[in-house]
């Protein structure tokens, strides 16, 4: 009886069977991307509801990685449910803004108590100087512009992400990152309304100061420090959302034409 080949057909139709599954993942993954542009960027306008086969015809995909991405955007907190079915896009008040602000800075605040009683590595502490010292360079140059604005971002996203890496918790990180994929809720959410202020480096400045002595707290293991000062961190991003709206440059927001104007702004 000759089993190599039974063995070979099952070993070529499990890397088929891979094949696909990773092209699935593929599709709902750019599906995903590309529905997410079309909500945040207000082409699918805050209170329309989602029409699913107006989606498989504009993105050219079929229902089932469409429903995937549609219900991830649930989970977000970009569309919700509607209790007769489908979905709807939704609009958000200036309140459940500042409460995902302030969800995120209890989370990012337990992070880095966590860090400080667990204690960061030597290589983490490191590599968030390093970071440090790189938006001390951006903030130090002459021309404050859209691509100083790009690379201080890039680092700020970076310094808080290394440290959900330093509380060494899977839950916490886990949370962090729903937190974090909430619209406004993210630690550059309105960072690139900061060149309105009139004095903005002065601002950055402020918050540089302030990672600076997060960081410090978490090498000295100072658990409670670390952790206040993270949540009032956290809370000059409701500044920025301020200034945003006094200068009705929501649009530089990602996700800015979901915010609910109040009328007296």
């Amino acid at each position: 009886m000759n089993i190599t080949e039974p063995l070979g057909r099952n070993a070529a139709d499990a890397h088929l069977a891979a094949d696909d599954s990773n092209n699935n993942t593929s599709q709902t993954a750019q599906t995903l991307s590309r529905l997410r542009g079309l909500v945040l960027s207000g082409e699918l306008r805050a209170g329309s509801r989602i029409a699913e086969l107006g989606l498989v015809e504009k993105l050219g995909v079929s229902r089932t990685p469409i429903r995937a991405a549609l219900q991830r955007l649930e989970l977000e907190g970009v569309l919700e449910a509607l209790p007769t079915g489908g979905y709807r896009v939704r609009e958000f008040e200036i309140s459940d803004i500042e409460d995902a602000i302030e969800l995120r800075g209890v989370m990012e605040g337990l992070a880095a108590r966590l860090a400080a009683e667990r204690g960061a590595t030597p290589a983490q502490l490191t590599r968030a100087r390093e970071l440090l010292v790189c938006m001390d360079i951006v903030l130090s140059e002459p021309v404050f512009d859209e691509e100083q604005i790009n690379n201080f971002y890039g680092r700020n996203d970076e310094f808080h992400q290394l440290i959900v890496e330093m509380c060494g918790s899977r839950v916490v990180r886990h949370q962090l990152q729903r937190t974090h994929s909430m619209p406004f809720a993210s630690p550059g959410a309105f960072l690139r309304v900061n060149h309105l202020l009139p004095q903005a480096k002065v601002a950055m400045r402020i918050s540089q100061e302030q990672h600076q002595a997060i960081i410090d707290a978490i090498s000295r293991r100072e658990g409670a420090r670390a952790e206040a000062l993270s949540q009032e961190h956290a809370r000059r991003t409701r500044q920025n959302l301020l200034v945003a709206l006094k200068y009705r440059a929501t649009d530089l927001v990602e996700g800015g034409a979901l915010i609910r104007r109040p009328v007296s702004v």
